[in-house]
């Protein structure tokens, strides 16, 4: 694949899903619901049950977010489009570890989820070109681990609300720097 064909692929992408938009926006409305989950009086076991079930609207979320933004998910005739939700589904194959944390360390549940949510976006940063993915990786994934370390489980409301937060930051840019692009253009 030539360098030109592939920079062609890539902001073909950039454009029909706006950068993930719909995504971020989802992820950062969950995140602040899971927040609220995590300020609950119930054991981190079960709030980390209930974070599971909160987290599977991500899809049906995305979906609907996709229609007022105006998102394609389906790009025809462009061999990069399924790289996308291969990145996404990625996160997935990490769920053993967030099985085994559930188990053995349920207070450290929320930390573990929110470092592989993190992570699970830097990817991104090369499929969109957009340093701000990056960026929110890294600092949700050392941010994560900073507040578990530092906090206490009962304060670990924090991490999903400090997640959310990046995310909505996240989106913010993504969507600044859309408005912008089309001033300039």
């Amino acid at each position: 694949m030539e360098k030109n064909n592939l920079k062609k692929l890539k902001l073909e992408i950039q454009v029909e899903a706006k950068k993930g938009i719909d995504f971020i926006i989802s992820g950062g409305i969950l995140w602040l619901a899971i927040s609220f989950i995590w300020l609950q009086e119930f054991s981190s076991y079960n709030k980390s049950i209930i974070t599971f079930m909160v987290a599977a609207l991500m899809l049906p979320l995305a979906f609907a977010l996709s229609k007022l933004f105006s998102t394609n998910w389906k790009i025809k005739n462009n061999s990069l489009q399924p790289l996308g939700l291969w990145l996404n589904f990625a996160q997935l194959i990490y769920f053993p570890i967030l099985v085994f944390v559930l188990l053995e360390q349920p207070d450290n549940f929320i930390m573990a989820y929110a470092i592989i949510t993190g992570a699970h976006l830097f990817p991104y940063a090369w499929l969109y070109e957009d340093i701000g993915y990056a960026i929110t990786a890294i600092i949700i994934s050392i941010g994560s681990l900073g507040i578990g370390l530092y906090f206490s489980p009962e304060n670990f409301w924090i991490i999903p609300l400090f997640t959310s937060s990046l995310l909505f930051l996240l989106s913010l840019k993504i969507l600044f720097l859309k408005r912008t692009s089309h001033l300039k253009n």
